[in-house]
């Protein structure tokens, strides 16, 4: 094993390493958290000391990396829940009920979820409200609310918390919510995401008419294609909202007969119901990579097997295992056992095995892994099944008749006829950001590189600054094996050297053996046309994906840090400087791959 980058160990110390009421260290070291996090999930197995050394096995090395509120949270004692992603209940019409929802956000944030609500039940601003002789105030006003109560509470591990607000395409007030983040000031601890359906797009084809309503009555129709160039137009100056694809994803949710989604949490990788609750993990490909840039270099599919096994069964536990805010979140979790098991890696993996992200090489390779990773992980869940029982709303007949399950091999859906199965869902790709740079700085995600090295600012004790050097995991072990002037490979492209279509190519390819969704940016130049941007959505609906979010520098966000090609960059020395953190003020705040995320604080938080 390659020695971690420094700012590794410093994520570690910051982030995940458990230490007491006291502040004195619990955790002495890495391996020692990968113990405490094994024995807390193995606490839930019929036989721990069986289960124990496995699952530390399968953590050793950075090779599965459950998501951050595992390792920080399992076996620490502490009133906090270990899942991730939650999507709170649906909003009810009325000031009393709204508010009600407002604690339960609240609760939910402090013990470190993230959130998303659709707001589009909430009557538009203007209409009347009956009983008080006064119009409504309409969703963005309580958004604004949220918004500030977001700000105030702190989440989990001193992270504040992040949210996604979504409204329908139909909405009167969605010209509102599509221009909402004009103004810099507002809003900013929302994503924002407009549900698009499959008749909104043909509407946009056919330069259709539009209806807006609510409650059954029309209040306005547009053109749907001047509503399309309207969410378009906004995006384009200043990042949001996104598009969901939500027809999609409901037609091919594997709970299709028990739920309806309208809402993802905050980076979009998990769609969700009303009180919808999931976990995430993720395996490291770039450490499954055998003969690294030789000329055989491959992924060991047979480690990717086991090893994704071992996974599914540690967050099957931790299910078990966690608290949870709210009793309806836990019910939710336990009657349907979702899971996002998904990558991080791939674009670090790609490079050592020469394939260039986005060419058809890659496209190739990684439909190859995921459909590994996606079989290895339903015929583990049908085991656990078999052992455990299946999740309580399993319906074998309507479960098989999903769109998405009737994609799995012929073996596969036998074995969930025969078993049942442990988890409704169990794939999704999550940003990966800050467990990425702990796993000494592999690429996060499915996200291509975004860049090489860069200039890391951190504050010493006494006041001052030092700067220090950050490498990408792939490039410092190229250099360590080729050696400091062998002239790098066509593999090692960044973000900025991509097309979109690119980026929408390995999103597509992905997406296939995805059950949930995936968190995925799409960088654009800001020379990019206007129409040219308008195709690349176009394209990841045409390319089945569930959702698309892009990100081109704008006045309102900013820049994204420029980034050296990988020959300027080893010229340079490396030297990329990160910008101020809003957090704690460093300069260590990395722009890349729709999140922000600062290495010195830790915070975090995806456009």
């Amino acid at each position: 094993m390659m020695p971690i980058a420094p700012v590794s160990q410093q994520i570690w110390e910051m982030k995940y390493r458990l230490t007491d009421p006291a502040g004195r260290a619990v955790d002495r070291s890495i391996p020692d958290m990968w113990g405490r996090v094994a024995r807390a999930v193995a606490a839930a197995e019929a036989d721990p000391a069986a289960w124990e050394p496995v699952f530390r096995e399968a953590l050793e090395d950075f090779r599965f990396l459950p998501a951050g509120r595992i390792l920080s949270g399992a076996g620490s004692q502490r009133q906090v829940t270990l899942f991730n992603c939650f999507v709170m209940g649906t909003l009810p019409d009325d000031m009393g009920g709204i508010y009600a929802h407002l604690r339960e956000a609240a609760l939910t944030l402090q013990q470190g979820g993230g959130i998303g609500y659709d707001f589009s039940t909430i009557r538009p601003k203007g209409a009347p409200v009956h009983g008080v002789g006064a119009d409504a105030a309409g969703p963005l006003s309580f958004m604004d609310v949220w918004d500030a109560m977001c700000r105030t509470v702190m989440s989990a591990g001193h992270r504040r918390g992040a949210m996604m607000a979504t409204l329908a395409c139909d909405h009167p007030d969605i010209e509102a919510f599509i221009d909402a983040k004009r103004d810099p000031r507002r809003l900013r601890m929302f994503n924002l995401s407009v549900l698009v359906g499959d008749d909104f797009m043909r509407a946009v084809r056919q330069d259709a008419p539009w209806p807006l309503r609510f409650g059954g009555t029309i209040r306005k129709t547009v053109p749907a294609r001047a509503l399309w160039d309207r969410i378009m137009r906004a995006t384009y100056a200043y990042a949001e909202p996104g598009v969901i694809f939500i027809d999609r994803i409901n037609r091919r949710n594997n709970l299709h007969y028990c739920e309806t989604i309208s809402a993802t949490n905050p980076c979009g990788e998990q769609p969700l119901p009303p009180y919808g609750a999931c976990l995430l993990g993720s395996l490291n490909l770039a450490r499954l990579v055998r003969r690294p840039f030789a000329a055989d270099a491959a992924l060991d599919l047979v480690e990717l097997d086991r090893l994704t096994r071992v996974a599914v069964r540690m967050l099957d536990d931790v299910i078990d295992i966690s608290g949870f805010p709210l009793e309806r979140q836990r019910a939710e979790a336990m009657a349907k056992r979702r899971i996002g098991l998904g990558v991080t890696g791939l674009a670090d993996a790609l490079i050592m095995v020469g394939a260039r992200y986005g060419s058809g090489q890659a496209v190739a390779l990684t439909e190859a892994w995921m459909a590994a990773l996606r079989r290895a992980a339903y015929l583990a869940s049908t085991e656990l099944a078999a052992e455990k029982g299946a999740f309580p709303l399993f319906d074998r007949d309507v479960y098989l008749a999903g769109e998405a399950i009737r994609d799995l091999d012929a073996d596969v859906r036998a074995a969930i006829a025969r078993h049942g199965i442990r988890n409704a869902l169990l794939t999704s790709v999550a940003p990966t950001g800050t467990i990425s740079l702990l796993a000494d700085n592999v690429s996060s995600g499915i996200e291509p590189v975004f860049s090489f090295t860069y200039t890391r600012s951190v504050l010493m004790p006494d006041g001052t600054r030092h700067d220090e050097a950050v490498a990408d995991h792939a490039y410092r072990l190229y250099r360590r094996l080729k050696g400091e002037q062998a002239p790098l490979t066509e593999a090692f492209v960044t973000a900025q050297s991509l097309t979109p279509a690119d980026h929408v190519r390995m999103q597509a390819a992905v997406q296939k053996y995805v059950d949930s969704s995936i968190s995925k940016t799409i960088n654009v130049p800001e020379a990019i046309s206007f129409d040219a941007f308008k195709d690349v959505y176009a394209l990841a609906y045409d390319s089945d994906c569930k959702g698309c979010t892009t990100y081109r520098p704008n006045d309102v966000t900013g820049a994204v840090l420029s980034a050296a090609s990988p020959a300027a960059a080893d010229a340079a020395g490396g030297a990329q400087t990160a910008a101020p953190c809003p957090e704690c003020g460093q300069a260590a705040l990395i722009r890349q791959e729709g999140c922000d995320g600062c290495t010195a604080c830790g915070y975090a938080k995806c456009r």
